[in-house]
């Protein structure tokens, strides 16, 4: 996978939060970490890559190809995409089951038993299978970002994006979210997460993306970023986190 943007720009109001954003991965980046302070504008390109949001001006490519800048396009394109929010997004009134044959036959036209057995597939693959009649209120936070990670990868994905998929989870829950996404990962699924789980992207990803106050900062393989990071930002955010290891 191949991600590159050129001098993308997006603002909300008065805030500006990419600001010029350019960088290129390496053409065979599988696992892509978007890392930085918080307010640097990680889960804004996160979006802006995957067609959720669109920039005021900039270019997007994934493999070479230019992402649409037209809404309805952009949707299509969106659609070829796995999106994971922070928040889960699942449909309090649905069990978990319901929550991934809905998209499946509504967005994806799938038919009912073809969206049921992809959904008991998935569900069964990230442990879910015994809760998979329950609510979203009756799991627990890590089998809720269980479910939504399912949910996602239920159309088969190209491209699967992840928002902080540990925020607000305690320590075993984030490790049981951790371990699925390793093991998507090691399955050759693409991903880009925005993350800061500094620990978990080194030994996932093989390519960061370092953003601070709107701009790319640096862009290389995860080693070099971790042993040579070649920004002053990016040296003094690794020097920080050294302090608390």
């Amino acid at each position: 996978m191949k991600l590159e943007t050129r001098q993308v720009t997006k603002r909300y109001g008065s805030f500006t939060a990419l600001n010029g954003a350019s960088f290129q991965t390496g053409a065979d980046a599988r696992v892509v970490a978007l890392l930085g302070p918080s307010g640097g504008g990680k889960s804004t390109l996160l979006r802006v890559l995957g067609g959720l949001l669109l920039p005021e001006s900039g270019e997007v490519c994934v493999d070479d190809n230019p992402l649409p800048k037209e809404p309805e396009a952009a949707l299509l394109a969106l659609r070829r995409n796995g999106f994971v929010f922070q928040g889960y997004n699942l449909f309090p009134h649905l069990s978990a089951l319901q929550n991934i044959v809905l998209p499946l036959r509504v967005v994806h036209g799938l038919g009912e038993y073809e969206a049921n057995a992809r959904a008991i597939e998935l569900l069964t693959r990230l442990g879910l299978a015994e809760h998979r009649n329950k609510r979203p209120a009756e799991l627990s936070g890590g089998q809720q970002q269980r479910a939504a990670i399912a949910r996602a990868l239920a159309p088969k994905p190209g491209l699967l994006l992840l928002d902080e998929p540990t925020s607000a989870l305690d320590p075993v829950m984030t490790g049981e979210v951790l371990d699925v996404v390793r093991e998507l990962a090691e399955s050759g699924q693409q991903i880009v997460l925005a993350t800061h789980e500094i620990s978990f992207a080194r030994r996932v990803a093989d390519w960061v993306v370092f953003l601070a106050q709107g701009r790319v900062e640096e862009s290389c393989p995860v080693e070099q970023f971790f042993e040579q990071p070649q920004s002053a930002l990016a040296r003094e955010y690794l020097q920080g986190l050294s302090r608390y290891r």
